[in-house]
C-alpha cells in the first residue's frame, strides 16, 4: 500500500501493513511500526520513530530541526508512541541537543495544526486540539487535554489530568487535576472535575483530591504553608501528587 508518487529512502524502515500516501516523503534513518497509516503530502525527516497503529494526516511535519538558534546540528530525535492520531498540519521538531527526544506518548490524539516544539514530553492519552502551540521543554502528564490556540511557554509542566480551556496562556507550571478556564493567562479556575469523573481514580481518591485542591488554593496559607500541609495529610496516593509536583516546579505554580 505504498502510493507510486511517495518517496522512501532506502535507509527507512516500515513495518508491516504500513500504508503510505501520495507525495508523502520518508527520510533514511527513520522507523515506522506496524499497520501504521500514512496519509498524503506528510513529510518524516530523519531521526523519527513511529509505533504501531498509528494514523499520521494528510501535510504533517514530523522530525524537522527545532527552531531555536541554540540548535548547532547533530544527532537528535523524535519518538512517537503506539496507537496515535496526528492531523493535519501538525508538527513535531526534535530535540535541540545531541542525542535528546522529543516524545509523544502511546495513544496521544494531537489535532491539526497544533506544534511541538523542540525536546515537548507527552505522556500517555494526551489530547491536544487545534492551532494549541507548545514551545520547547514543555512537558505534559498523562490524559491531560489542551484544547484549541492555548500558548504553551517553553520549559512549563501541566499535569496529570489537567484541563485547559480553549485560547489561555500558560507560563507557569500548572498542577495535576487543575482547570485553567478559557482565555486565562496563569489562572487556575477549579478541578477538572469532569477528568476526574471519567478517569480510574476511586471516589475516595477524588475526594482527598477535593481537599488537597481547597487547601491548596481556597485557604489562607501561602503556598509554602499549604505545602507542608499537603505533605503531612497526603503522603501517599494521587492527592500526594500535588506536593510531589510542587516541590519539583522550578517556574513556580499558577494560582488562582
Amino acid at each position: 500500500m505504498i502510493h507510486k508518487t511517495a518517496i522512501i529512502d532506502p535507509g527507512a524502515e516500515l513495518g508491516n501493513d504500513v500504508d503510505v500516501g501520495p507525495f508523502t516523503i520518508i527520510e533514511g534513518d527513520v522507523t515506522i511500526g506496524d499497520g501504521t497509516v500514512i496519509g498524503p503530502n506528510v513529510s518524516i525527516r530523519p531521526y523519527t520513530s513511529i509505533g504501531p497503529r498509528c494514523n499520521i494526516h494528510a501535510g504533517a511535519v514530523l522530525g524537522g530541526t527545532p527552531q531555536d538558534v541554540n540548535f548547532k546540528g547533530g544527532k537528535s530525535f523524535v519518538k512517537i508512541g503506539e496507537n496515535c492520531q496526528i492531523r493535519e498540519g501538525v508538527t513535531i521538531n526534535r530535540g535541540t541537543q545531541s542525542d535528546s527526544v522529543t516524545e509523544v506518548g502511546d495513544d496521544c490524539f494531537l489535532m491539526a495544526f497544533s506544534h511541538f516544539g523542540h525536546n515537548v514530553k507527552l505522556g500517555r492519552n494526551v489530547i491536544v486540539a487545534n492551532g494549541a502551540l507548545l514551545a520547547g521543554y514543555v512537558e505534559v502528564g498523562d490524559q491531560a487535554f489542551i484544547s484549541g490556540n492555548c500558548v504553551l511557554h517553553q520549559f512549563i509542566k501541566i499535569g496529570r489530568l489537567v484541563m485547559l480551556g480553549g485560547g489561555c496562556g500558560v507560563s507557569k507550571d500548572i498542577p495535576p487535576f487543575c482547570l485553567v478556564k478559557p482565555i486565562m493567562i496563569n489562572t487556575i479556575g477549579g478541578l477538572n472535575s469532569t477528568g476526574l469523573r471519567r478517569s480510574t481514580l476511586t471516589t475516595e481518591d477524588r475526594q482527598e483530591i477535593k481537599e488537597a485542591f481547597k487547601l491548596l488554593f481556597l485557604s489562607d496559607l501561602n503556598v509554602s504553608q499549604a505545602l507542608e500541609k499537603l505533605k503531612s495529610a497526603y503522603p501517599t496516593g494521587p492527592a500526594s501528587e500535588f506536593s510531589t509536583f510542587i516541590e519539583e516546579s522550578k517556574r513556580g505554580i499558577c494560582t488562582m
